[in-house]
């Protein structure tokens, strides 16, 4: 065998490190650098802070149907009844949901600054504002003003109106302005807490406008427009025969003018009549392959129904079904849940942060939601807690509040019924026996007697009192605890035993009595 081959040593391997890693880390850069203003933006034309801002929608900005445009343009757009129906439905579907104002802590301040914003909500109509600020999804802009007024030494909101979005615009730095007749380039600055803005739909943050759901409404609704307009076309041309005048060679041209003025008569006269030696005959028109607007026009309003719907209905259900599928009603949820927390969202961040800072400073800010998720089967839950309490568990008061809304309270413990305890019919009072029962000594047995027959039936009388008092009961649980334990509760066999004590009590005092004269006399 040959020598074996030795190998050199494992060195070990260097890692190979950047230098550059051990390096303090850079500093946060604070300064914006990808801006809209002073021409960084290459998407835009040349944008300075105190000039209008364009809207980048095309369609908003460049089409035009009827010589309408802009704003206009999508306002049009709601007379189609298919978009007024479905956009009606998801509106009104968010509208319906309940509303509920969450405390954003613990504390007593933060509290009252959530009540305080449930009366607001109250004081404005904040169904109806709702209803208003919803058609910013449709436009991809809603603007409101906030019509500040004191109470007191509390700064609340007159009013809240929805105002007309083709009123304002925003310039470079993306501030919103008030287009007037003295004033509608730039337009007047709005202050600030003012003016409650929301935008929706934009893919990126540098379009302060907004894409709406009429940027992808406008070619279904003008090809729909467009095929019903031939579709009646149509329908009159191949829904009656065209008259057709057959006449000789030699007749004259002022007859032929008559023959062309009978047939135009043909449709609306009941009679007529035509030149000797002519013929008039109904000719049937073949409609040619092709052509069916009937189809286009339902194939519109699909595309309607999946813009504003986000899912295909047809067009024959039912209000009942909103007049979506119900194959997937998550879908359905998620949209209306999607509406009421981006509007809902959007008042948190402005209004109701502006009225805490005015009225409750340093209070948590409350939180305005909408409860659209579905109701949950009560029935059904009722039994699944009944069987859970079975097995030993119970909710809490506050998850009963939670799920089956409403106040609730304990019911109170069932007062047992006071045993009917017999007394002891009392021995004849002899003033001759020795010694006599009044005698010193004799009245201790009396009322050794007394208190064992009173104390069963005051132990009844107390153990409701003892039970709510065990339950925790604060000051006004008890008072309103005992009031309710008051009409139920039996004294009878207690006021029978008050009533011997008493007669027992008035005997002895009237044997004192003549006892002390008794050995008055004697002395």
């Amino acid at each position: 065998m040959g020598k074996r081959q030795r190998h050199p040593p494992l060195r070990p391997m260097r890692s190979r490190v950047n230098p550059a890693d051990f390096a303090a880390p850079a500093a946060p850069v604070r300064q914006e650098i990808a801006s809209t203003a002073d021409g960084r933006d290459i998407t835009r034309f040349y944008v300075r802070p105190d000039l209008r801002l364009s809207p980048q929608d095309t369609i908003l900005n460049t089409a035009t149907y009827r010589n309408l445009a802009g704003y206009d343009l999508f306002q049009d757009l709601l007379t189609d009844w298919t978009v007024f129906s479905t956009l009606q439905q998801r509106r009104l579907a968010m509208v319906s949901a309940e509303t509920e104002v969450v405390p954003g802590g613990k504390r007593q301040a933060d509290k009252s600054a959530a009540a305080f914003i449930e009366q607001v909500l109250k004081h404005i109509g904040w169904d109806r504002v709702s209803a208003k600020m919803h058609f910013g999804i449709y436009y991809g802009l809603g603007v409101a003003e906030c019509l500040w007024a004191t109470d007191g030494a509390q700064v609340i909101p007159d009013a809240i109106k929805a105002r007309d979005r083709r009123r304002f615009c925003y310039d470079g730095a993306m501030r919103l302005r008030l287009l007037t007749a003295a004033d509608a380039q730039p337009g007047e600055l709005l202050p600030e807490r003012k003016f409650w803005a929301f935008q929706t739909g934009a893919d990126h943050d540098d379009e302060p406008y907004g894409v709406g759901l009429a940027h992808w409404l406008y070619w279904p609704v003008t090809f729909k427009r467009s095929g019903v307009k031939f579709w009646l076309v149509a329908a009159e041309k191949f829904g009656s025969p065209t008259a057709v005048g057959f006449f000789p060679p030699e007749l004259t041209e002022a007859d032929q003018q008559k023959l062309l003025v009978t047939l135009g008569k043909i449709r609306t006269d009941a009679g007529l009549i035509a030149p000797d030696g002519t013929r008039i005959d109904l000719l049937e028109a073949k409609r040619a392959a092709g052509g069916d607007y009937g189809e286009l026009c339902r194939y519109m309003d699909q595309a309607i129904h999946r813009v504003v719907l986000s899912q295909l209905a047809a067009t024959d259900s039912t209000a009942s079904k909103l007049n979506v599928s119900n194959d997937d009603p998550a879908t359905w949820q998620r949209l209306i849940k999607a509406d009421a927390d981006l509007i809902c969202e959007s008042f948190n961040d402005t209004v109701v942060r502006w009225l805490c800072d005015w009225n409750f400073p340093g209070a948590a800010y409350p939180q305005v939601w909408r409860r659209t998720e579905p109701g949950a089967d009560l029935a059904q839950r009722s039994e699944i807690e009944e069987r859970i309490y079975k097995v030993g568990y119970r909710p809490t008061l506050a998850q009963i509040q939670g799920e089956y809304d409403g106040e609730w309270e304990p019911v109170p413990a069932p007062v047992p019924a006071l045993p009917a305890i017999p007394l002891a019919e009392p021995a004849p009072l002899a003033f001759a026996a020795s010694p006599p029962p009044f005698e010193k000594g004799g009245a201790g047995g009396i009322h050794d007697r007394l208190g064992r027959e009173a104390a069963p039936l005051i132990d009844g009388l107390l153990e409701p009192v003892r039970s709510l008092l065990k339950r925790g009961a604060d000051f006004d649980e008890l008072r309103d605890g005992l009031l309710k334990l008051y009409p139920d509760l039996d004294a009878t066999a207690f006021a029978e035993l008050l009533g011997r004590a008493f007669a027992v009590a008035d005997a002895a005092g009237r044997f004192a009595v003549m006892d002390s004269t008794k050995e008055g006399d004697e002395s």
